[in-house]
């Protein structure tokens, strides 16, 4: 089963052609977007029942970006037709066996005569050269160019989108906080465009020979520019699979700089990670939706007592930390979890709801075997992940063999062909929670913002003026627990006055 992308439903050239007027015409602002409000607008000539329009907005608008480009307009067109048909509009419907290439154009109230009045009106214009009105350009204007989007910018007075709003409360309320108080020194550098328009990440973690790339091979029923596979640790270094107009290898000095990547975060882990990094590039429909990360095997054993020439712990919770979903491949031969995956794993704490756990290659044990490792497996991630709630399982075999032989494992067929369902519904899940996710990020990026200001905040103004300065710098330093102790008692205080506006009057 592959993964494909949700919500397009094709249509005729001449539907296509006619479709291309109207979304120019609904294109208030001229960005190669339509927002919620040009929708509104638009729609209504429908003269469809309120309910109607919403299933068609939350069909098209899969990805729940709050905007629709044209290959989505054109969906919601085609939806809106058949609402007017007498269809019921639901997720359903997509996958309804029909000729949607002949359907006809939805009747739009009005919409004709409007178009011929605008083009008149712009000829008009042209024809005496009257002169527009143009913004000035701000400084802050800059800030929400999406690759999504045409090359027109985006004017700050104007969020068509969530994540454009992110970005506009980013660079204006939370970046200038971080910068005063050095929270890029401490705790995360400061972000870009290319963390806002990034598309979502899976990693994939485990120790040699899980079947990490295969399984990357099985999901893009092709190999990646530098795939390697073996018995032997053939993966030593983090590879990036992204989507790319050609296939070619980019090294990991190069793709770190570059502007429109989100990447520059790891130049922190110096040159010797990466030289250990790549980015893969290849055209391919899925890479379109999300990126894949594919990670050197944890060490076990002996090897584990080489020491890496870079922090790779830290740099997977770096990666942690972007990624929208993890996913932990164990080998029903490699069920023992060593010190360095025991670290990896702890370093993932924070993000336990990315993580998925995935047992491969169950096709090479008998079903006593798989019971027993089953349970060896849940066993093992309790005492590692500390955590009273059972992690999810998937049970499969990812390989390149033919469907026949790589499902039918010893608990029969149908086990398989439903564990293999459940992942991939959780993969294609990915794009759609993405913009949850990002909210998500962004708070948890705020408060930690928030509270990082208020220790510094504290320990600065426990400094003296002049005199005494490296005595008092040591004594706040040893005494650090008892110092955050009197910034958690400040922040109580600060929200309960806050809160309490009575008591405050009185006082």
């Amino acid at each position: 089963m592959e993964i494909t992308s949700v919500a397009l439903i094709p249509c005729s050239k001449e539907s296509k052609k006619l479709y291309l007027d109207w979304f120019n015409f609904a294109d208030s602002d001229g960005d190669g977007r339509i927002t919620g409000n040009d929708a509104i607008k638009f729609f209504n000539m429908s003269n469809l029942p309120r309910e109607d329009l919403k299933q068609v907005w939350a069909v098209a608008d899969a990805k729940r970006q709050g905007f629709l480009n044209f290959q989505e307009f054109c969906t919601a067109m085609q939806l809106v037709s058949l609402a007017q048909s007498g269809h019921a509009i639901n997720q359903d419907l997509l996958s309804a066996e029909l000729d949607w290439e002949n359907i006809e154009p939805p009747n739009m109230e009005g919409l004709n005569e409007k178009i011929v009045k605008k083009k008149i009106k712009l000829k008009k214009s042209e024809t005496f050269n009257e002169p527009k009105k143009q913004l000035q350009p701000t400084r802050s204007s800059y800030w929400f160019t999406s690759s999504r989007s045409s090359s027109k910018k985006i004017r700050s007075s104007s969020v068509t989108s969530i994540t454009d709003g992110l970005k506009r409360l980013y660079y204006q309320r939370l970046k200038p906080l971080e910068m005063t108080y050095h929270f890029n020194e401490f705790v995360s550098p400061p972000l870009g465009n290319s963390d806002f328009d990034a598309k979502p990440m899976v990693m994939l973690l485990g120790q040699y020979s899980t079947g990490k790339t295969t399984f990357i091979k099985h999901l893009l029923k092709s190999s990646y520019p530098g795939a390697h596979i073996g018995p032997e640790p053939t993966t030593d270094r983090f590879v990036v699979i992204m989507s790319g107009p050609d296939e070619r290898s980019i090294p990991g000095n190069t793709i770190a700089v570059q502007a429109d990547m989100p990447y520059s975060g790891l130049t922190a882990f110096g040159t010797a990670f990466l030289s250990k990094f790549e980015c893969s590039q290849m055209p391919h429909p899925l890479l379109e939706h999300i990126t894949l990360v594919d990670t050197p095997g944890v060490l076990s054993g002996e090897k584990q007592r080489t020491q890496r020439s870079y922090d790779f712990t830290g740099v997977t919770s770096w990666f942690a930390a972007k990624c929208d979903l993890i996913l932990l491949l164990f080998d029903p031969h490699k069920l023992d979890v060593s010190d360095e995956f025991r670290r990896v794993i702890s370093s993932l704490r924070g993000h336990d709801d990315k993580i998925r756990v995935v047992l491969n290659k169950a096709d090479q044990v008998d079903t006593q075997q798989l019971m027993r490792v089953y349970g060896a497996l849940m066993w093992s991630l309790g005492k590692v992940l500390n955590t009273p709630e059972v992690t999810r399982v998937y049970i499969g075999s990812f390989n390149d063999k033919p469907s026949d032989e790589a499902i039918d494992g010893p608990m029969g067929r149908e086990l398989f062909e439903r564990e293999h369902e459940d992942l991939l519904a959780d993969l294609k899940d990915i794009p759609k929670k993405a913009c949850d996710r990002r909210i998500n990020e962004f708070v948890k990026r705020s408060r930690a913002a928030k509270i990082h200001a208020y220790i510094i905040s504290h320990l600065k103004k426990e400094m003296p003026a002049l005199i005494g300065k490296a005595r008092t710098q040591q004594r706040l330093i040893d005494n650090l627990e008892d110092e955050f102790k009197k910034v958690v008692h400040f922040i109580f205080l600060l929200v309960f006055m806050l809160n309490t506006p009575f008591i405050l009057f009185i006082l």
